[in-house]
């Protein structure tokens, strides 16, 4: 199988033609619907980490405001082809964000829930900005890690705690970035070989492997997103590297 690329297509169907066990790892965060919301969410144009509100701006070429039904089937769908792909001694790093809807916190469990979930990590955010007065600032995302019986860690990496707190990406474009020290950390606590991120964006997932000596194939839907991440990908690769230094980088 061919890796170090991005795949533009549809992540169900593109993941559904990849062989059984052919993938260490998955690293990947969907989106999270965030506009189907019974809250004022992100419908009114108040929110977003960035000046110009990027994530009220919305995806390229997805809505984010599926019916909760079916992007459930479709979260769930997912994780099951992710299960597929991985092998044995695989796992999968699923990072999604609790919400309140309807009053009563929504934790995920429906997506979740039946898959072999191991133990969940939470990710603390620096900052954010909260409009509901009935409930504190969500300042954390907890990442599921979904594993096959056999999944190790890389030695001493059972060390770490299960809280960790990165700075959100602030530069890049795409509505939703990962940090990549976050990837990174991920990465570098397994025995990985190969990682799919079938939400790949704007390619933090590929950079984070790139910097861990680590095969990466992507998946992406947006046509405008995989071109944003190959030039980022080749933007890091030329002089990129020359920025990390003890788990810091910006690109």
């Amino acid at each position: 199988m061919e890796f170090n690329k991005i795949i533009q297509g549809d992540c169900l169907e593109v993941m559904q033609q990849l062989p059984n066990e052919s993938i260490d790892l998955v690293v990947t965060s969907p989106p999270y619907n965030l506009k189907n919301s019974t809250g004022n969410g992100m419908k009114d144009g108040r929110g977003g980490k960035w000046k110009n509100a990027e994530l009220v701006n919305g995806y390229s070429h997805h809505d984010d405001c599926m019916p909760h039904d079916e992007y459930i089937k479709w979260q769930r769908d997912c994780l099951s082809e992710m299960l597929r792909i991985i092998p044995n001694d695989g796992a999968i790093f699923y990072n999604h964000k609790w919400r309140v809807q309807k009053g009563l916190l929504q934790n995920r469990q429906d997506i979740v829930s039946g898959f072999p979930v191991r133990q969940i990590i939470i990710w603390r955010r620096k900052g954010g900005i909260n409009f509901n007065a009935g409930y504190f600032l969500p300042t954390y995302e907890v990442i599921y890690l979904i594993t096959k019986p056999d999944f190790k860690l890389a030695p001493k990496a059972n060390a770490l705690g299960d809280v960790w707190e990165f700075k959100q990406e602030m530069k890049n474009p795409h509505p939703a970035p990962f940090p990549v020290t976050l990837i990174d950390q991920i990465l570098s606590s397994t025995n990985a070989k190969s990682v799919l991120d079938p939400f790949m964006g704007s390619g933090t997932t590929a950079i984070a492997a790139i910097l861990n000596n680590i095969n990466f194939l992507g998946i992406e839907l947006s046509p405008e997103y995989v071109e944003m991440a190959e030039k980022r990908i080749a933007d890091f690769q030329s002089q990129g590297r020359l920025n990390f230094k003890e788990k810091e980088i910006e690109v």
